[in-house]
């Protein structure tokens, strides 16, 4: 549902960019309307479910000891997840791709509405095959997906070939978020999930934000080919990291 409103929003801010005459500033405003629904709905439409009162005190979540008991195979995932993050820019430079490609300003967001139903639609069906397939293969798949996406972008001179990449991105990332979300928690202790999710979270946040400062240097100083072509080669990595140790990852 998440994904569905990635989709609806850039479909929504294209219809104020052409109705407003391309105002920014107007289309930032209209984009505090579901903001502030989605404030008002985590307060008052969730609710903390009833769970036992625990009269010990906790201490510091994340512990030396803690942290051992999450096992090699968990550290492998992040290693690799992290990895794979650094493939996986910010999707910012989905649009700048196509406005590299000469695409209008207000049609722009179309992009993120390609990749977002691809991200969507194919979410549900590839979390099935996971269930009845290696995941290791199936992961190998998505990422094998993301440099496809990568090789079609780093060659691209037209919109229809950008929006094709994007394309192929989105069900990657249908293959792969859900996949690496569920492999973590079959790994890790389940009394220290939240503590894993945390730290993946964490650190495959900075790799985001490493990996955007690149892509972004290369495209500066040599141009949207050269960031492409890292992802892919940063992706290969991934693929590696998967590859190596067949016996960490669950099948």
């Amino acid at each position: 549902m998440d994904t569905v409103g990635a989709f609806l929003g850039p479909l929504f801010a294209m219809l104020i960019m052409f109705t407003s005459g391309e105002d920014f500033r107007f289309a930032f405003w209209m984009a505090v309307i579901p903001a502030a629904l989605a404030v008002l709905l985590i307060v008052y439409g969730v609710r903390e479910p009833v769970g036992p009162q625990d009269a010990k005190r906790r201490g510091l979540p994340m512990r030396r000891t803690k942290f051992a008991r999450l096992g090699q195979e968990y550290w492998w995932l992040v290693g690799i997840a992290s990895v794979l993050t650094l493939a996986r820019f910010s999707e910012a430079f989905l649009l700048l791709a196509g406005q590299q490609a000469g695409m209008a300003i207000a049609l722009i967001p179309i992009i993120l509405v390609v990749m977002n139903i691809m991200y969507a639609t194919s979410a549900y069906p590839l979390g099935r095959l996971a269930d009845c397939m290696s995941r290791r293969i199936l992961l190998v798949m998505g990422i094998t997906l993301l440099i496809a996406a990568d090789v079609v972008l780093a060659a691209s001179g037209t919109v229809w070939q950008v929006m094709l990449g994007a394309a192929v991105w989105g069900v990657h990332m249908g293959a792969t978020q859900g996949l690496l979300s569920a492999i973590i928690a079959d790994t890790v202790p389940a009394d220290l999930r939240g503590t894993a999710f945390g730290f993946y979270s964490l650190v495959t946040g900075a790799a985001l934000l490493a990996a955007s400062v690149v892509a972004g240097s290369l495209w500066t100083a040599i141009g949207p080919t050269a960031t492409f072509a890292a992802g892919a080669l940063f992706a290969v990595v991934a693929i590696i990291g998967v590859a190596l140790p067949q016996a960490l990852i669950k099948q």
